[in-house]
């Protein structure tokens, strides 16, 4: 039997090396330069042409910027703007995840043809939409609501904004809940089930949660979009001031005008409200991820 003194001491194991997570991966020359046309492809779509929208929105100094956002017209037009954008994409989060699990769970005659036509609004020009709107809810329109006979001639009321909204922002919450849903494990569903959960239970605690970012990065898409909906709104509102103008059209007008600095500082506003809802929902996106 050997002596405890002659067995060698165990030598210490070496300090393990923190893993480096993908954010801390060091620079080689093939990811800088990817890096680089990454930024300068941005910078040229994206950061230069708002910071000339921002400079051109100074150009007037602090007074003229203040004027040209708080005058009569266009203090109603932004109202409009963001209400209708703010109602359609709460609309369009109920209505989209609802049309996604149809999608997703259900089979039935045609479901291809419904999965395509969901992207028709990205494809078809918004002021060919304007002109089938306006065909079936305009002035003169024979269209009537089923059953009670009233007719649906919206062309000069808020319901053309909101039908135009609701048109041009139909697929975004579909696409972004349509996939997520694809993945959801069944199993978590049907153990549920076994324990007696019902169905409202089951979507509320279970289905809900891990829907909400998608729904949420939707939501923002669907916002962006409305806001910003121009074509559309050309032949289908009558443009009325203080009543059926929205923010796009207000903005042409400053064009128009020759007036670029009143446009440029309607669009900074514009810019500022989409980033802010923006980033909301960005925030509660991340948060509720965490707590799943």
């Amino acid at each position: 039997m050997t002596s405890a003194a002659a067995v060698p001491a165990a030598r210490p194991a070496p300090p393990r090396r923190p893993r480096r997570g993908l954010g801390a991966v060091s620079l080689t020359p093939a990811s800088s330069l990817a890096l680089g046309v990454t930024m300068t492809w941005f910078s040229l779509l994206v950061l230069i042409p708002l910071a000339a929208v921002v400079a051109t929105a100074a150009g007037g100094g602090w007074s003229g910027f203040w004027q040209s956002i708080t005058s009569e017209n266009v203090v109603a037009a932004i109202r409009l703007t963001v209400w209708q954008a703010f109602l359609v994409t709460l609309i369009n989060a109920v209505m989209g995840t609802a049309t996604a699990w149809v999608l997703v769970r259900y089979q039935f005659y045609g479901k291809r043809l419904l999965d395509v036509a969901i992207d028709i609004p990205f494809a078809l020009p918004t002021i060919v939409a304007g002109l089938v709107l306006v065909s079936l809810y305009g002035d003169g329109s024979t269209a009537e609501i089923p059953l009670l006979g009233i007719p649906l001639d919206w062309a000069t009321d808020e319901r053309a904004i909101t039908l135009a909204f609701l048109f041009v922002t139909l697929p975004f919450i579909v696409r972004t809940v349509q996939p997520v849903l694809e993945e959801l494990d069944h199993d978590v569903e049907e153990a549920a089930a076994s324990l007696g959960a019902s169905r409202l239970t089951i979507f509320r605690r279970i289905i809900l949660p891990s829907l909400t970012p998608a729904i949420a990065a939707g939501a923002a898409l669907s916002f962006a979009r409305a806001i910003s909906e121009f074509g559309a709104l050309v032949l289908l509102s009558s443009n009325l001031p203080n009543k059926t103008e929205v923010i796009s059209i207000r903005v042409l007008s400053f064009i128009e005008g020759d007036d670029p600095a009143a446009a440029a500082a309607v669009a900074t506003v514009m810019l500022a409200i989409a980033l802010l809802v923006i980033v909301v929902l960005d925030i509660l996106q991340r948060r509720v991820s965490r707590r799943g």
